[in-house]
């Protein structure tokens, strides 16, 4: 399986011998037998294949038939299915409306008022201390493979501001990228080695055909351990791995997640080619936390809060980021609800 690194593709090349038939057939049965998420998306793929199948004919314009096919496609609200040709990409209007629709933070506040106009940079972290010194604010924007944070970055970070009492980790609006970050991120958090999830990959025809569980446990520790509370802050924009992230703190005492449900995300993309040359992007894999459960459709928070839209408008304030330092500066995120398996 070919693994997906980026939203764009190079030139696809559409080949006008395969048949509308032919094409929709095949990527229906693909999906079919390769697609990792039926058991949580509630579709019924059968029905959708028989309600869309009628409106393909051979000889149908090409951009009639790719609507189709994305429409099909569309039924599993997933944002890591995609289908590409030379002049179009489709995608799942529904997580894409929710990124944006249900996002929680307010950009330019964010920047202006809270990391500020000295913020410092560091392993792919924006950061700088809040509440004079007393919480650390670090905002990780992606996952992504331009700059991978070690333990080497996070303890620079954290030596920077040596009175402060906790850490905020602001993943809100992170789209995802690569799963080794996650790992990375953890890296000077209380490890005694514990499972921080599973995975499986989708291994047979059978919707539930699966390989064995693959753990995932917690990185040894080459230091001192940060015990202190962290509070990592999520929206419907912290997507693929941003959720996984999410999933993996529930094996981390210290750890809480606040803000909104995240936007799930938890499988890895594989990619295959259509008759016609178009190429199509789908979940392949799936992610279980410590419960068993799979969270593709979004990790609830520890802590629910809504963002307040108004009060950053006329206030310039982001109501989470308050609130998340008032409970590091009260000591009192002991005792705030954890989720415990």
């Amino acid at each position: 399986m070919l693994f997906a690194t980026s939203c764009e593709k190079a030139f696809i090349p559409d080949s006008g011998s395969a048949r509308a038939t032919d094409v929709f057939d095949y990527l229906w049965q693909q999906i079919d037998q390769r697609y990792s998420m039926f058991d949580v998306k509630n579709v019924d793929w059968q029905q959708v294949y028989d309600t869309l199948r009628p409106q393909v004919r051979n000889g149908m314009k090409s951009d009639s038939l790719f609507a189709l096919c994305a429409t099909m496609l569309n039924t599993l609200h997933d944002g890591h299915v995609n289908l590409y040709s030379a002049w179009d990409v489709s995608r799942s209007d529904s997580v894409y409306n929710r990124f944006y629709t249900d996002d929680g933070m307010d950009v330019d506040v964010l920047v202006l008022n809270y990391l500020g106009g000295n913020y410092h940079s560091t392993g792919g972290v924006a950061h700088n201390a809040l509440c004079d010194g007393k919480v650390i604010y670090m905002r990780y924007g992606s996952f992504g493979s331009g700059v991978n944070i070690t333990e080497r970055h996070l303890r620079h970070i954290v030596a920077t501001y040596p009175d402060a009492e906790g850490m905020i980790l602001d993943i809100r609006g992170n789209g995802g990228g690569l799963t080794t970050n996650i790992v990375n991120l953890l890296s000077i958090m209380p490890s005694h080695g514990q499972l921080i999830y599973n995975s499986q990959i989708k291994a047979g025809p059978d919707h539930d055909d699966f390989t064995p569980l693959v753990p995932t446990y917690a990185p040894n520790n080459t230091g001192d351990v940060y015990n202190k509370p962290v509070l990592v802050l999520t929206d419907r924009g912290s997507f693929s791995a941003a959720s996984t992230f999410a999933i993996a703190t529930f094996a981390y005492d210290n750890i809480r997640l606040m803000g909104d449900t995240t936007g799930g995300g938890l499988g890895l993309p594989a990619e295959m080619a259509l008759p016609n040359g178009w190429i199509c992007r789908f979940s392949s894999t799936r992610t279980l936390a410590l419960d068993g459960r799979n969270y593709e459709n979004g990790v609830p928070p520890d802590i629910l809060l809504k963002f307040d839209r108004e009060n950053a408008f006329l206030h310039h304030r982001d109501n989470i980021i308050d609130s998340a330092c008032s409970i590091i500066l009260s000591g009192s995120l002991n005792n705030s609800p954890k989720q415990t398996f």
